[in-house]
């Protein structure tokens, strides 16, 4: 019976992994498979029906008919809607068209006609000449043209692509008071310059791949030589190359795919909108990942303290933003614990707060028929779904549905006994302190979070709450990103790396780069600058010193 049973059981594990196999479905781009081998072969007809066979009907595909120097047929491809129309009648048709003028009067024969086309008369930097079907599909569909002429069997991939794109601007999910408005567009290009423009050394790399079966997105790997790692550039390029998926839309696209723990509620990827954010990063030794069509970079490896960590802390004074960075940090604790410890001490342990605090908690919760865990779980979710709904709306109606949901639904609910007056500031207070993290994607973790925090605290009290917290800590310990452990420089230890943990030390105090990244040149500030630092302080200029220097004359 029981070889029975485990027949069955192998049986039912066969049927499983057959039918998952079955699942997967093939969507590579079969017709450009099919032509993988085939190449033009000179005969003008044949590539126009090829190309429209292979395209399909389209209204704003565009075949135009023309003859290069009025004798050689030829005919150009392009999508008329990713082209510059004025580029391809001035720097294409015309120097098609018409002989150079130092080689008027003189016969052009077929076989030198490939050579005077790309060396003498073509007026764009970029022409190549590709004889392989498949990449001339290719170059059409990211908006380049394709000229080709009877008799050659090679055709003209001219780079024309010029797709509207929006100016860098302001970001506008990181904001600051002191530091560049730019951020990032869609354009990879463009995006690129942005990193080139602050990076002006040889030093600066930059790898392209594409990635997606349909959408053939461009991405590009950017980093430091001389600083960062090449097995960390080796390993991101590893992660990404491994990545086969139908479309890439956007960079969290891929951040679902390196990240190494990837059920665990916390980012192990940074994202980001800056370049001057990107630029800071790189030169710290990390590594950073742009998609073309998305404003948003990836940065790796990421560790947690960079989720409290903005901009501002280093354009400003170290004294003033280690103390804002330490209330950041507050906040950050203050939205994870505090509706669970409020719950607790209401539940269980109402002793820990003062008499007059008490009288005061239990005669505003007279009227509530819920106990202390369902009310901030109700008020809790309710909140969620506001601010969910305040984000989905458009923004003239947004702010007005907060102002509804807050000040009259709050109200509402405290006048008709729903919810006690506390257990509104006390979820308020919440939702404020979530909103100082910067990383959104962790402050959606420690919003996730609070929820089985509440759950302990309503079961277990106190001892509910310190379990939840080891466990959180437990996990945060066991991750890592790019095989740097997530607590770092914390754990493991790196007083360099402390300078800038909790206080935001001077610049000048952070001398090396981090340790944990394992960078090939440490040093960021030359010893010699601290030393020059603290030796010529306003010598020149003080009235006792340049008063003595003036009796000495």
């Amino acid at each position: 019976m029981k070889l029975r049973l485990d027949g069955a059981k192998m049986s039912i594990l066969k049927w499983y992994k057959k039918s998952k196999r079955r699942a997967a479905v093939s969507v590579r781009d079969q017709v450009l498979e099919q032509h993988q081998t085939v190449r033009i072969n000179g005969d003008l007809e044949h590539t126009i029906d090829s190309i429209q066979r292979i395209l399909g009907m389209n209204d704003d595909f565009t075949i135009r008919r023309f003859h290069v120097f009025g004798k050689y047929p030829a005919v150009m491809f392009y999508f008329s809607n990713m082209i510059d129309q004025a580029s391809i009648n001035i720097n294409i048709l015309k120097p098609f068209m018409y002989l150079p003028p130092h080689l008027e009067g003189k016969e052009i024969e077929s076989s030198q006609l490939k050579d005077v086309l790309l060396y003498d008369s073509l007026y764009h930097s970029e022409g190549m000449l590709e004889s392989q079907f498949t990449q001339l599909i290719k170059g059409l569909l990211r908006g380049e043209t394709v000229v080709a002429i009877e008799g050659l069997e090679e055709a003209f991939l001219i780079g024309t692509r010029s797709i509207e794109n929006r100016s860098p601007d302001q970001p506008a999910t990181e904001q600051v008071i002191r530091g560049p408005r730019d951020g990032f567009i869609e354009q990879l290009g463009t995006n690129i310059a942005l990193l080139r423009y602050r990076l002006q050394t040889t030093d600066f790399r930059v790898r392209t791949m594409q990635l997606g079966r349909r959408t053939n997105s461009k991405v590009a790997i950017c980093y430091m030589e001389g600083i960062t790692s090449p097995d960390l550039v080796e390993e991101v390029n590893r992660r990404l190359s491994n990545i086969d998926i139908e479309a890439v839309l956007d960079s969290g696209y891929l951040e679902q795919f390196i990240e190494d723990n990837h059920v665990s509620p916390f980012p192990q990827v940074q994202y980001t909108e800056r370049p001057d954010k990107v630029v800071a990063n790189l030169l710290e030794g990390r590594v950073a990942i742009l998609v073309d069509g998305s404003p948003l970079a990836l940065l790796v490896p990421t560790i947690f303290n960079q989720f409290y960590q903005t901009v501002e802390d280093y354009t400003e004074r170290f004294v003033l933003m280690s103390a804002i960075r330490l209330a950041r940090f507050v906040a950050l604790i203050f939205s994870l614990i505090f509706p669970s410890l409020y719950v607790a001490i209401i539940s269980f342990n109402p002793e820990l707060i003062p008499t007059e605090f008490a009288v005061a908690v239990a005669g505003g919760r007279a009227g509530v028929p819920f106990p202390a865990i369902i009310e901030v779980l109700v008020i809790e979710i309710s909140m969620e779904v506001l601010r969910e709904a305040t984000i989905r709306l458009p923004q003239q109606v947004g702010g007005a549905l907060s102002i509804v949901g807050v000040l009259v639904i709050g109200q509402a609910a405290v006048s008709a006994g729903f919810a006690s007056p506390i257990t509104i500031v006390i979820i308020a207070l919440t939702t404020i302190g979530s909103f100082a993290t910067p990383a959104y994607n962790a402050a959606l973790a420690l919003r996730l979070l609070r929820f089985p925090l509440i759950v302990l605290a309503g079961i277990f009290g106190l001892y509910g709450i310190m379990i939840g917290l080891i466990l959180i800590v437990n996990h945060l310990l066991s991750l890592k990103s790019f095989g740097v452990p997530y607590l770092s420089p914390l754990v493991p230890g790196s007083f360099q790396g402390m300078k800038d943990l909790l206080i935001r030390g001077p610049l000048w105090w952070m001398k090396s780069r981090p340790v944990f990244l394992h960078v090939q040149d440490k040093t960021r500030v030359d010893s010699s600058t601290v030393e020059q630092l603290n030796e010529s302080q306003g010598v020149e200029l003080d009235p006792l010193k340049s008063k003595g220097r003036k009796e000495e004359r």
